[in-house]
């Protein structure tokens, strides 16, 4: 089943619509929002998100590589439940980068697909 989704971020394609995406793109942009919004940032819903952002100032450690993976996974798990099931999460923090890679299962077509965001300060 494929279908039309808005793009994240919101934005207008070519013809000066609002931009659409399909359903493997709409799956790694709802795991990008659960990654990169901080708790606190949606006024309806203060608690979604995990704030990975905050993470990139904190001294890496073996014990914030631990935390990080399983803030990440209980987040993906909390709030994407219904549309992956998280396999498992890598968490890399080299200078002003973090990079995130998760391994998943897609609920509707039990695909197998694996994602690397980074986010750069």
């Amino acid at each position: 089943m494929n279908r039309d989704y808005f793009d994240y971020p919101f934005h207008l394609d070519g013809r000066g619509r609002s931009a659409a995406t399909d359903d493997n793109d709409h799956v790694r942009d709802l795991i990008f929002q659960v990654l990169f919004t901080s708790p606190g940032e949606r006024v309806n819903r203060p608690d979604f998100g995990c704030g990975l952002k905050q993470l990139i100032f904190i001294p890496n450690s073996d014990a914030l590589a631990t935390a990080t993976q399983a803030l990440v996974h209980g987040a993906l798990q909390r709030w994407l439940e219904r549309v992956i099931k998280v396999e498992s999460v890598a968490v890399e923090a080299v200078d002003s980068q973090l990079k995130v890679t998760v391994v998943f299962t897609r609920r509707t077509t039990g695909e197998r697909s694996t994602e690397a965001f980074i986010y750069a300060a």
